[in-house]
């Protein structure tokens, strides 16, 4: 007599736990297997969930237990490596299985889809190769460039290939075929037949990429190299070569980035040099390009895949390498929900299937420069850049000596003109979009602040609004103060501001602002930057989306405006990314065959972080920052947990929190302590109450030991229901 067959099924709940239900009626157990998806009655509803095991016992009494309605998969959608990553991490983070499941999956599969179909592409016709470009350009300018780049790729195009994304392409395609210039056949799943993109050979490396990629190739089994290279020093250069000798062995690599603007340009360099299909994963992309690209991946047709966050979950049948570039970046932290990171899972998903991966940056993580130290990392060094390429000379201007106009200093406009009148470009680093960070009232003192918030509202002087830049409240700008009728005044600068004070000293200058604002639109970030690389641009003025790894190579100047406002964070990782965005926004000069420089704004030249910077280097800053982490116990030489809460009272919020400290108490292990509750900085965040109990251990293992009954019991609080929370391992904030 066979055993009875019980589903262990994942549901994105915020319950820690799994659901028990009988298989679907009439199906044999055969075709039951963990990683496929099943629609499950839940509730009144139903919903869809995930097969985590197959068991023959359950706890759940026979009267009520459920059948599953139908088994949406022939074969896993997650294969057995990547359910053992999905489980560890949700064991580690303290996470519900099924919401961790849920970020693994394209939300096409989420809502019970099938996997992707081969997609429609567009090839250019006999009538197409014969039509005048330039002619066609002159009335239809986007559909000329459709047709041209149809030309160039015999396998047909996507909207994926339009780099920049065109205009209104929609409607330029259906002109196009109209006229019979191009015409739609089915292509491959994913964008980007690898015949339709000619190689070309790359430069020549120098002699410590060389010793880098050797060093790679090399490699044997799971290990982590560290590879750290000076801004502009070519670790893209090392990645390609490492990935083009997987693709020969026909294994698939797998490369994070922090930020989706910087997709575009690596796929566009990777696809020139390689010749492969690859697929983008990012959140910028359509539910149907997403699956394609996750269909593309989880069938070994991308031979490279290239994501933000998310991607590290992707599905490879024939992984071979896997790279984290910008290591550092707290964009590969998930800040909300499932709160994991990127680069740590994707280090032990690389131990788990024993394949090196490299983690590169200029300013490595604190704790990858101690997992050097300690010997668990390799460090591959790139000193230099290469060819004629030096790094920048970085001097401090001191805002005492040399006050600011409109955020800017006679010595920063006096290296602007001069050079631009050496045809180079400029670009100015200011962290604060909006107009300014202050309206105020210079006769009483009232500041507009948020009415939802402990927030000031910044001012968006072109909209005419005030907005908050925490929890979105809007309102008209107003021209007097309400408290007295006397005017109000703009305090402070932000990118807004800079703009319009470059735009007056510069008018002949077109100039280009990146930040959230200027970028809202899909595709406007790839095309402002395309234009400041054209050169059709020579001002670049931007926030800390400017950090991310773009190279410029006619760039020969960096302004840094309003440096101090980092300086003295409470965090204490606030040092740490200030000095990382320092380094990284001034690598951007330079990185050519001409000098590069920058000035940066300060009115605290003698602080120890800038001199130890400008001085010294990065490396030097890392040495002393873990110094005085080692003698506070803050990571990597101690362990973090947060518990957050939030109410729309404040007295429900911490008599959650009392209550979970209160639970504390008898599941405490040597070494584990709590500190707190308190308030968040910002207590008040769109409109409800805010306060956090931070947990801090000596070792890991017991900070986990910890942990795992504590989230179950913080589960059964009855104050847990009038508050809404949250637990974080190992936050990137505490502040």
């Amino acid at each position: 007599m066979n055993e009875p067959t019980f589903l262990r099924v994942a549901l994105a709940t915020p319950l820690k736990r799994l659901f028990d239900y009988l298989p679907p009626p009439s199906l044999p157990n055969n075709r039951l297997s963990a990683g496929c998806r099943v629609r499950v009655p839940f509730g009144r509803g139903q919903r869809i969930g995930m097969i985590a095991e197959i068991s023959h016992t359950t706890d759940v009494p026979a009267n009520r237990l459920r059948q599953a309605s139908e088994l949406l998969d022939e074969s896993p959608v997650l294969d057995a490596h990547l359910l053992a990553l999905l489980r560890w991490a949700a064991d580690y983070y303290q996470h519900p299985l099924g919401e961790v499941v849920a970020t693994a999956l394209p939300a096409a599969l989420r809502k019970g889809g099938a996997l992707a179909a081969p997609e429609q592409r567009w090839v250019c016709t006999d009538a197409g190769l014969a039509t005048d470009i330039e002619a066609l350009g002159r009335r239809a300018p986007v559909q000329a460039r459709i047709l041209d780049t149809a030309r160039h790729l015999p396998g047909g195009i996507s909207p994926d290939d339009l780099q920049p994304p065109a205009p209104n392409w929609r409607n330029a395609i259906k002109s196009l075929a109209d006229k019979g210039l191009i015409v739609a056949r089915a292509g491959a799943v994913l964008t980007g037949d690898h015949e339709a993109y000619p190689t070309r050979a790359g430069p020549t490396l120098t002699a410590a990429q060389a010793r880098a990629t050797e060093a790679l190739a090399g490699a044997q089994g799971f290990n982590s190299y560290l590879l750290e290279g000076v801004t502009g020093s070519g670790k893209t250069e090392v990645y390609l070569h490492a990935i083009a000798r997987q693709l020969a062995a026909g294994r698939q690599s797998l490369v994070l980035v922090p930020e989706i603007g910087l997709t575009p340009q690596l796929v566009r360099r990777f696809r020139e040099r390689l010749g492969v299909p690859i697929a983008v994963m990012h959140s910028g992309l359509a539910d149907g390009e997403r699956l394609r690209a996750w269909t593309a991946a989880a069938t070994g047709e991308a031979g490279v895949v290239i994501g933000t966050r998310s991607a590290v979950f992707t599905p490879l049948p024939k992984p071979g390498l896997f790279i984290v570039d910008e290591e550092h970046d707290t964009s590969f932290k998930q800040q909300d929900g499932f709160r994991y990171s990127a680069r740590d899972l994707l280090v032990w998903r690389a131990r788990q299937l024993n394949l090196p991966i490299v983690l590169g940056s200029a300013t490595p993580a604190l704790e990858s420069v101690e997992n050097v130290r300690m010997g668990r990392y390799d460090r591959l060094h790139l000193p230099e850049r290469p060819g004629a390429a030096q790094p920048p000379a970085v001097r401090l201007l001191d805002l005492r000596r040399y006050p600011a106009t409109d955020g800017l200093s006679a010595p920063l406009l006096a290296a602007i003109r001069e050079h631009l009148a050496a045809d180079g470009q400029v670009m100015i680093y200011l962290n604060r979009r909006g107009y300014a960070p202050i309206l105020m009232c210079s006769h009483c003192g009232h500041v507009a602040e948020c009415g939802r918030c402990d927030a000031r509202m910044v001012l968006h002087r072109s909209r005419g609004r005030l907005v908050c830049h925490h929890c979105g409240a809007e309102r008209p700008m107003p021209t007097h103060c309400p408290e007295c009728s006397y005017p109000m005044h703009a305090v402070g600068q932000g990118t807004e501001r800079l703009q319009a004070a470059l735009a007056e000293r510069f008018p002949d200058e077109p100039l280009v602002r990146i930040d959230r604002d200027t970028t809202r639109r899909r595709g406007e970030l790839e095309a402002q930057l395309e234009r400041f690389r054209r050169g059709e641009a020579r001002l670049l003025l931007g926030t800390q989306m400017l950090t991310k790894g773009h190279d410029f190579p006619a760039l020969t100047l960096v302004g840094v405006i309003d440096a101090d406002q980092g300086l003295f964070g409470t965090d204490f990782r606030a040092s740490e990314r200030l000095a990382q965005s320092f380094v990284q926004v001034a690598g951007r000069a330079g990185r050519a065959d001409r000098p590069g420089e920058v000035l940066i704004h300060t009115a605290s030249p003698e602080h120890p972080l800038l001199t130890t910077l400008v001085n010294e280097g990065y490396a030097a800053f890392a040495e002393r920052a873990l110094a005085e982490r080692r003698e506070a116990g803050w990571p990597p030489f101690g362990f973090l947990a947060l518990l957050r809460a939030e109410a729309a009272q404040r007295d429900a919020a911490f008599e959650f929190l009392n209550a979970a400290l209160a639970a504390a108490t008898p599941l405490a292990h040597e070494g584990v302590h709590l500190l707190g509750p308190a308030p968040a900085p910002m207590e008040r965040r769109q409109g409800r109450f805010r306060g956090q109990l931070l947990v801090q251990a000596t070792q890991r293992p017991a900070l986990q030991a910890f942990l795992s009954p504590w989230r179950l019991a913080l589960e059964d609080l009855p104050a847990s229901r009038r508050a809404r929370w949250s637990l974080d391992v190992d936050p990137a904030e505490l502040f």
